[in-house]
């Protein structure tokens, strides 16, 4: 069982590294969604966020920092990007896809302080 909740942190940074590409091949498309002034600036920077927490998880360095931050960035676009899109949705399909944004963003950024937390209680059990 050990090893199956081990691979979940592998599991966990599939979708960081995905997006993280994905922020850096497609800032300038996504800029327009960025709710304050910076645009692509803003995509790339939370792009190498998403990458740097990925490698962080896995070379076990800053990680429970790493993860902390995440969780406040995903948070973050939760509430500032994905909720106004859900209430100020054109029509059912669009309300439907931001919530579903929404949700993935607050399911990831539960994750990644699970992770932080269960970081930190192992840590202290042992030292």
């Amino acid at each position: 069982m050990n090893s199956l909740l081990g691979l979940g942190k592998y599991l966990f940074i599939i979708p960081l590294l995905g997006f993280g590409f994905g922020h850096l091949s497609n800032a300038n498309a996504m800029a327009g969604m960025v709710p304050i002034p910076g645009g692509a600036l803003w995509i790339y920077v939370t792009g190498i966020a998403m990458l740097a927490a990925a490698v962080s998880i896995v070379i076990g360095k800053w990680d429970k920092l790493a993860t902390t931050l995440l969780g406040i960035m995903l948070l973050i676009f939760a509430l500032s990007i994905h909720l106004p899109g859900m209430l100020n949705a054109a029509d059912a399909m669009a309300k439907q896809g931001s919530m579903g944004q929404m949700m993935k963003d607050i399911g990831l950024a539960g994750g990644a302080w699970m992770y932080a937390a269960g970081l930190a209680r192992d840590k202290s059990m042992i030292g």
